[in-house]
């Protein structure tokens, strides 16, 4: 049975002419009725309807990047890796497709609606990039939406996030574990007994991964982890700052700061040299990514390298068919430790 627009109304509790302006983006609607409809779009199913529905089994030119932050080097060199491989061969009008990049802002519900977007839109492809919401019921739903976009013919591709199973979608997934315990176990060799650890939001998969590998390397070493050795905040300098001078002041003992990402750890450098401490000199620190300023700042920063362009390049071959998808669809990509000048053996 074909759903209308009067069915998913209906379902909203809304006028049709309301379903079709959310749909239609032509005029201002109140944000809480606007997921109502959307909600009601995605329960329902509902993509075309009238004469447009002869063009249901279509894809169209349109690839969807979805993104936490544009604004983080991280996102953007990913999703600018990905838009390079989005032409060529295999597509219409020329062999050119439509990128369009989704900001989530790491909101969950904003990662769904764009998601049931793109859906309607008939998108060609679909790429999700970096760290998921660590929740077993938003893994769910994103697994159910990339299920009907792969059975409509949407190639979806995961780009530095967790595999789903019986989503369809293929995985690129970063070693963040392997990645963490490689960094600690590095400070531990040159004798770091005393960590301080910069995590990011607590609700991110990135986050408890990459805590797991540090966790894991102190519990190989037998340094038993204090726990207020460890602080949470976003993935950008003001939290690394903010988190530093907490840190120090719970103990000022620490020898070394390891941060969720390289953005954070400048923001430790910051706070331990308005504290009077040096780097490496008297704190080591340690970051995460590789981003371009890393190998810039001073001293340069150790951190591990994730091969970000590489792994978005692959996943816009894949989303575009011009690459066949790893054996199971699951590849895992593994950093590369880049020992750097802010790392050096305790002192003291």
């Amino acid at each position: 049975m074909t759903v209308t627009l009067a069915d998913v109304a209906a379902r909203a509790q809304v006028s049709p002419a309301t379903v079709s302006r959310v749909l239609n983006g032509n005029y201002p609607v109140a944000p809480s009725t606007r997921d109502r409809v959307l909600r009601a779009v995605d329960e329902l199913d509902y993509v075309l309807n009238g004469p447009a529905s002869a063009l249901a089994a279509a894809t169209s030119d349109l690839v969807g990047i979805l993104v936490n932050d544009i604004a983080d080097p991280f996102f953007g060199i990913t999703a600018s890796a990905i838009q390079s491989e989005i032409g060529g061969p295999g597509g219409r009008a020329g062999g050119e497709r439509l990128a369009v990049v989704c900001n989530t802002g790491g909101s969950p519900e904003r990662e769904l609606t764009y998601l049931t977007l793109l859906q309607r839109q008939r998108a060609a492809a679909v790429v999700l990039t970096g760290g998921a919401v660590d929740s077993p019921e938003h893994e769910g739903a994103v697994a159910a939406k990339l299920r009907k976009l792969a059975d409509a013919g949407t190639r979806v591709v995961l780009c530095g996030r967790p595999p789903l199973p019986e989503s369809g979608a293929v995985a690129l997934t970063f070693d963040n574990r392997g990645g963490g315990r490689e960094l600690t176990e590095h400070l531990i060799g040159l004798g770091h007994r005393r960590l301080g650890y910069i995590a990011g939001p607590e609700e991110h998969t990135t986050t408890r991964h990459r805590l797991d590998g540090h966790r894991k390397a102190l519990a190989g070493a037998g340094i038993a982890e204090e726990p207020g050795w460890t602080v949470h905040g976003r993935y950008d300098r003001r939290s690394g700052y903010e988190a530093t001078v907490e840190l120090l002041r719970r103990d000022p003992s620490l020898t070394a700061f390891v941060a969720a990402n390289d953005t954070a750890a400048l923001g430790v450098c910051a706070a331990l040299r308005e504290s009077g401490r040096r780097v490496p000199e008297d704190v080591s620190v340690a970051g995460f990514d590789d981003l371009p300023f890393s190998i810039d700042a001073v001293p340069s920063l150790t951190t591990v390298r994730l091969p970000l362009a590489e792994a978005g390049a692959r996943a816009g071959r894949i989303a575009m068919g011009r690459e066949e998808p790893p054996p199971g669809g699951i590849a895992t990509v593994r950093g590369e430790l880049m020992v750097r000048g802010s790392s050096g053996v305790p002192h003291g």
